[in-house]
């Protein structure tokens, strides 16, 4: 299949609002030759971080908008655009490739249509940009909602979130401790050529220099190192593990958390991770078992304590709460076409009832770090402070971390170009039980 082709299948979907792009590339990519698979997951992810930008580009270059049945050819469309915009290739063959790819669509009456608006955009598509500049949605590529909400929320930092979440990811490691220091796994790394440098806030992260395929990266398969953004690794320092604690990661999948606990804390007495979905603690397994590690795993909804909880409190809990994962867009550009502002108010409500839930299954003395990979203090602090209202036995202590901005409640972490993801922290200690 063509990349150009399957690219535009996936965001069709997304666009349609029936999947994310993790969901709907994978089956794309398979369809496509092994040499392709690189550009199509180009043309995808960087389509959808740009495309707040190029959909009002091509509001200005079309006669009428697309009809909710061809989001494939507006898909489309938004491929040759960031190809013409965004990357090397040669103007006649994004272009060429792109009109090619109307007849697998079997609309070809798209082909004249896609021809004509994207040479007028060869031509004419600079000039139309910069005319449009001093729309904000046009000059930081994000949603309206969104923009707005970042404005308001960090006036001084709004626009540096913009240009780091449209910028692309480091590669950032987690070294297992069980195995290497950071310094020694550094030396490994520079024995095999491959260049990085120690991250500034977790005592466990190496960001290398240029991304690369982690079957090259020293004892990868025997569990030396995984990878996980610098702001996910601070939770295993800040919850301050000992030997004997039960533990429970709630919300745990991918399992990169759950991994780090249990690496950074060898004898504890037992982990559970628990997660909505059991298709998502497949993937869980799977990283427990690289990393040779074990933890009891549990599909259900954590809300509903009655149908997994043994009645045994935990001394410890992360709560890794479902969220906007605004923090995380240049690693999931296509958050800024799959979230709308309506969503916000319904995860905080989400997010209180997760505290409300998890907090009897935590003991007297036990502490809770709540965590979201949001930018968006109605997800955070306003989250804590709620629940600190309503919660007599609950008191916030200090994190032992400079990384991020102090907030009423918690650090902010803010996305930043070439170093760690948007993230949220804040820690609670239990003083009494609920009446």
């Amino acid at each position: 299949m063509n990349p150009r082709l399957a690219a535009a299948r996936a965001l069709a979907a997304v666009l349609s609002g029936k999947a994310s792009l993790n969901s709907s590339l994978p089956a794309q990519l398979d369809k496509v030759e092994e040499r392709d698979r690189g550009l199509t997951q180009d043309l995808a992810f960087g389509t959808a971080r740009w495309q707040p930008r190029l959909d009002l580009l091509a509001a200005q270059l079309l006669q009428k908008p697309f009809k909710a049945a061809d989001a494939d050819v507006q898909a489309l469309l938004l491929v040759g655009l960031y190809q013409l915009f965004y990357t090397r290739i040669p103007a006649h063959a994004a272009i060429g490739e792109t009109v090619g790819c109307a007849d697998k669509l079997k609309k070809p009456w798209a082909k004249g249509l896609l021809n004509a608006v994207l040479r007028r955009a060869q031509r004419e598509g600079e000039a139309l940009l910069a005319d449009m500049e001093r729309d904000p949605v046009v000059r930081t590529a994000h949603p309206r909602w969104l923009q707005k909400s970042l404005k308001s929320f960090w006036p001084e930092q709004w626009e540096a979130i913009c240009a780091a979440n449209n910028a692309h990811p480091p590669m950032i490691l987690r070294i297992n401790r069980r195995h290497h220091s950071r310094d020694a796994y550094l030396a490994l790394l520079d024995e095999a050529g491959i260049s990085a440098s120690a991250c500034r806030y977790s005592r466990d992260g190496i960001v290398l220099a240029e991304a690369c395929d982690v079957r090259g990266l020293p004892g990868f398969a025997e569990g030396w190192v995984s990878v996980q953004d610098e702001a996910a690794q601070l939770s295993a320092d800040l919850l301050e593990l000992a030997p004997g604690q039960r533990v429970l990661d709630a919300c745990c999948a991918p399992g990169g958390k759950t991994c780090h606990l249990l690496e950074a804390e060898p004898g504890l007495a037992h982990m559970v991770a628990i997660d909505l979905e059991a298709k998502r603690l497949t993937r869980v397994r799977e990283n427990l078992d690289r990393l040779k590690l074990d933890a009891e795993l549990i599909a259900c909804d954590a809300r509903d304590t009655a149908s997994w909880w043994d009645g045994k409190p935990f001394q410890r809990i992360l709560l890794d709460a479902p969220c906007s994962a605004t923090g995380v867009i240049r690693r999931h550009p296509d958050i800024k076409l799959t979230r709308q502002a309506d969503d916000i108010p319904a995860l905080a409500a989400l997010q209180g009832e997760l505290l409300d839930a998890l907090w009897p299954t935590l003991e007297v003395g036990g502490m809770l770090l709540y965590a979201t990979c949001s930018s968006l203090p109605t997800e955070n602090t306003e989250v804590i402070d709620a629940f600190l209202a309503r919660t007599p036995g609950a008191r916030e202590l200090d994190l032992a971390t400079e990384a991020g901005l102090r907030q009423p409640h918690g650090r902010q972490l803010l996305a930043q170009e070439g170093g760690h993801d948007g993230f949220y922290y804040a820690k609670l200690i239990k003083i009494a039980a609920s009446r």
